[in-house]
């Protein structure tokens, strides 16, 4: 009467447990998010988002290198203008805060990480969309296109490894990948945000870039209630020359990044974004959850559905975290 197999048999101590893992994160699988804001003497706090910053360009250089040496895959920079205008101008200038301090990571590290750059324009509009928009107000999607490969080329020639576009434009990564291939820039890679939903979950984040949106952005954001439409976009991507592909948020959509996973044959990227980041902090500051368990069973998560690389605003500590458990 006795069970004839018994699974925790391998779970008995941790050397087995171990042994049979089947999901890992290592620190080189994340990537840490950053924002530097125009104009600050000293970093600024993000309120709702605790522990994190806006930074000057000085802090910005210190913080990156402390997570370099933690291990971390890569950074994520965005950039807070100290005015914003209808066209996003602040984004195409090679003197505008997201390329100066693409120069000043890039002198500071060299290729000892991969620095990433958001290639959108919601930080840098007074509207606060991610594109131009028309005379009726709506996103003109083939005139943000024109200006997505500007900004992706002053990337490049900033110093960024990765563009990511996020602006969910249709043809965006084909108008990119034929702006840099044209000005020299062939070796600069393309991370394309695929399937990025239209989600609550980005509160705190409007805080973070000092959003200045009007209404909203689910007109060109994907709808939370659509799966196959991210295989289509991602497909759609990878066919225009995407190097990576993210879907964005992470949680939520753990069953997306698995579908998607299952058939990219690119490294897959997910973002673990500002309200899923909050919501933890939240329920660690009530004494709810345990924070470094909480932390890294979702990270372990996202990469058991199928992720090779994580954005989150954990990644610096995670990373040290994980180093200190293999010593």
């Amino acid at each position: 009467m006795y069970p004839t197999s018994r699974p925790r048999r391998l779970r008995r101590n941790p050397a087995l447990r171990r042994l049979v893992s089947e999901t890992s994160v290592e620190p080189r699988h994340l990537v840490l998010p950053m924002f530097v804001r125009e104009g600050l003497s000293e970093p600024a706090p993000i309120a709702s988002m605790p522990g994190v910053v806006q930074h000057t360009r000085e802090s910005l250089k210190k913080a990156a290198v402390d997570a370099v040496e933690a291990g971390v895959g890569g950074l994520m920079l965005f950039g807070v203008p100290a005015e914003h205008d209808a066209s996003g101008s602040g984004a195409t200038d090679p003197e505008g805060i997201l390329n100066v301090a693409l120069r000043d990571l890039s002198a500071e590290l060299g290729d000892d990480t991969v620095l990433m750059a958001d290639l959108c324009l919601d930080e840098f509009t007074d509207h606060g969309h991610c594109g131009v928009l028309d005379e009726d107000g709506n996103v003109d999607n083939d005139r943000t296109l024109q200006v997505y490969g500007e900004m992706a080329v002053v990337q490049a020639e900033s110093g960024a490894h990765v563009v990511s576009p996020s602006g969910m434009m249709d043809g965006q990564v084909g108008v990119i990948r034929d702006s840099l291939d044209a000005t020299g820039h062939a070796d600069t890679s393309i991370l394309a945000y695929s399937a990025k939903y239209a989600s609550a979950f980005y509160g705190p984040f409007r805080e973070a870039v000092d959003s200045q949106l009007q209404g909203d952005r689910k007109t060109y954001q994907q709808d939370p209630g659509n799966g196959r439409e991210a295989l289509r976009e991602a497909d759609l991507d990878l066919a225009e020359g995407a190097d990576m592909v993210m879907v964005k948020p992470a949680m939520a959509y753990l069953d997306v990044l698995r579908d998607i996973a299952g058939v990219a044959d690119v490294p897959v990227a997910t973002y673990q974004v500002s309200g899923e980041y909050s919501m933890i902090e939240a329920a660690v500051a009530n004494g709810w959850l345990e924070r470094q368990r909480t932390v890294l069973e979702a990270l372990t998560a996202m990469r058991r559905a199928g992720a090779d690389t994580v954005l989150t605003y954990y990644a610096a500590e995670a990373a040290r975290w994980l180093q200190e458990a293999r010593a």
